[in-house]
């Protein structure tokens, strides 16, 4: 698939504000105030710019960190994940392989049962397609 290239002017006219910080310019939104919560029907989480398909449902769980949470994305080609010096921290960015959105980042923290990552994704970058 061909990466998705749009001016910043396009991005805008498509997305909100919040979505076009977030996605665009690697903002991020105040946790707890998503609409993804942790549900029990079957669906694939979408990047909100490209539609290209990004996370199972399946593999979503409550990390309690106000972001959405994942421990892996839906394929190795999925996303691209990026190192991250921002704000004085270091942490691996998360970004749509597609289109390049920002969604998030990943840490080392997540469900040791599985696979022990934490895709910390901003709800604002996802749209969910149930019973995909």
């Amino acid at each position: 698939m061909a990466k998705v290239d749009k001016t910043p002017e396009q991005w805008r006219s498509e997305l909100s504000a919040e979505q076009y910080h977030v996605t665009r310019e690697k903002g991020t939104e105040r946790p707890f105030t998503g609409d993804y919560q942790v549900r029990d029907e079957q669906g694939i989480y979408h990047c909100i710019c490209c539609h290209a398909p990004l996370f199972e449902n399946e593999h979503k769980f409550e990390a309690g960190c106000g972001w959405p949470s994942f421990d892996r994305p839906l394929g190795k080609r999925s996303v691209e994940e990026h190192r991250d010096q921002s704000h004085g921290m270091e942490r691996t960015e998360v970004v749509c392989s597609h289109c390049d959105a920002h969604l998030g980042h990943v840490f080392p923290d997540g469900p040791p049962e599985t696979t022990g990552l934490r895709y910390c994704i901003n709800s604002v970058a996802l749209e969910f397609h149930p019973d995909e």
